[in-house]
């Protein structure tokens, strides 16, 4: 058994059979919010983690990406917030800039029970100065990456002395990225007293190191999240390495995908591969670690608002990413670990819904689809790429395309006041718009294609919230 797949060495706590939030004791206003979010019932890691952490408890908790861990950690720690101490008093510490950004985002809708709960996000590849300025005027909650919030307590930015929740996010992948120092030295700064949740896909043996050295007493938890692979239809192509991008471009024209992950193993894979789709009509973009920040979130925000078909990318940037239940994954390469595959795949096929797993490989990989075989309990088969029919007409279009303006949270720009200025101000109609996420210094608008220009137009003649900002459309 490899390290990975060890259990916890102690009982793990009972898991309730109750599953609705009115059960636990949390104020009206806080049920009520959760109920306005669509929060129904709770999932397995939140029935197993909240009532423990609502209790104070320390918390080792087994959960991945996709299983509502934000809830279970950010409801009890939104909870014991005084929103008249502007001083931090959570600290959420996550391996990347994405999965901070997300979690802070989450934590914002878990908040609004509260009025004026301030949460700031501190991480890496963005300017300081906006940070030390929220900062210097109070905040309630860090969210952040180990390297940058060292450097916000090193220089005197950032006083922990009154945070009493410590949440660490994806444990087993800040161990890997080697942030181990980066975490000791942070948690030096936080009172002893504080209750420390700590949430990890896995639960190798350093994870355990790093709860004797955090966690008093902790209850551990670990859920079952493994994925149902009935309702995901397995397909295996094998084919020449030479073949392989045409392969690829077989199998997305025969199936016209309107939404989808490309896996590759390396960065310039992923390039290659994008530019190819590309070149040949399709909408692809690029997502891997030699990108700016703001590139990155553009390329993700597009995705989610489906104003391009395909993301194509690497499995370390798209680890943590919260991306809804997709129709399709394909794997231009089988991975180097039956583990990842899994990951990877387990983003189709969500919720009972029925997905497709795709995986090219060539003679050479023969090895690696027999071990995974071995891994499912049962022979895996496979085609030629030969026998799929060239349908090379046959290309999808994005549904919209994405407006960016360059107004966010810090400038108290809403997803209200954005769509009163596109319905009111531009008069389209609210149909032909879809989703609208307000970041911290931007908002990105989905809005279907012929009425892009009329919005862009219009828009920047007017005014938000009584304000001018530049509109304009982002280039998928």
């Amino acid at each position: 058994m490899s390290n990975s797949d060890k259990k916890p060495s102690k009982p793990l706590a009972d898991i309730p059979s109750n599953d609705s939030f009115s059960h636990l004791d949390l104020p009206l206003a806080q049920l009520n919010n959760l109920e306005s979010l669509g929060y129904t019932s709770m999932t397995p890691i939140q029935a197993a983690a909240l009532p423990l952490g609502l209790g104070g408890k320390d918390l080792i908790a087994q959960a991945k990406t996709g299983s509502g861990k934000t809830a279970a950690f950010g409801i009890p720690a939104l909870n014991k917030v005084d929103v008249s101490n502007f001083a931090v008093q959570v600290l959420v510490i996550s391996p990347t800039r994405e999965l901070s950004n997300q979690v802070a985002d989450e934590l914002r809708r878990l908040a609004r029970f509260q009025a004026n709960l301030k949460i700031v996000t501190l991480c890496g590849g963005v300017p300081m100065r906006p940070q030390i300025n929220s900062l210097e005027h109070g905040a309630h909650v860090a969210v952040g990456t180990p390297g940058r919030l060292r450097d916000h307590i090193e220089k005197g930015h950032l006083d922990l002395s009154q945070v009493h929740t410590v949440v660490l996010d994806e444990a087993d992948r800040m161990l890997e990225m080697g942030f181990v120092n980066e975490m000791v030295h942070i948690l030096g700064f936080t009172p002893e007293s504080r209750q420390t949740l700590l949430f990890s896909a896995t639960f190798p043996e350093d994870i355990a190191g790093l709860s004797r050295r955090f966690q008093k007493n902790p209850m551990q938890i670990a859920v079952e999240s493994h994925h149902d692979m009935a309702t995901i239809d397995q397909q295996f192509y094998i084919c020449h390495h030479k073949e392989k991008l045409e392969g690829l471009v077989k199998i997305l024209s025969f199936n016209a995908f309107e939404h989808g992950i490309i896996f590759c193993n390396t960065k310039k894979l992923v390039q290659e591969v994008t530019d190819y789709l590309e070149d040949r009509g399709f909408s692809a973009l690029a997502l891997h670690g030699d990108m700016e920040q703001r590139e990155r979130e553009q390329v993700l925000i597009q995705f989610k608002h489906h104003s391009a078909n395909l993301l194509v990318a690497t499995d370390v940037a798209a680890r943590g990413l919260d991306i809804e239940a997709l129709p399709v994954v394909i794997n231009y390469e089988l991975p180097y670990e039956k583990d990842t595959y899994v990951h990877r795949i387990g983003r189709t096929g969500r919720a009972g819904l029925e997905g497709v797993a795709i995986t090219l490989f060539t003679e050479k990989e023969s090895y690696k689809l027999a071990r995974l075989g071995e891994h499912q309990g049962q022979a895996l088969s496979y085609e030629s790429i030969d026998l799929i029919p060239n349908s090379r007409n046959k290309r999808v279009q994005p549904k919209y395309v994405t407006l960016y303006i360059s107004g966010g949270r810090k400038d108290k720009v809403r997803r209200g006041d954005v769509l009163g200025a596109i319905t009111q101000g531009a008069g389209i109609d609210g149909k032909h718009i879809g989703k609208i996420d307000v970041v911290e210094h931007s908002t990105y608008v989905a809005i279907e294609p012929e009425f892009a220009q009329e919005a862009v137009s219009k828009m920047n003649q007017g005014k938000i919230k009584g304000r001018k900002f530049k509109v304009g459309r982002l280039i998928a």
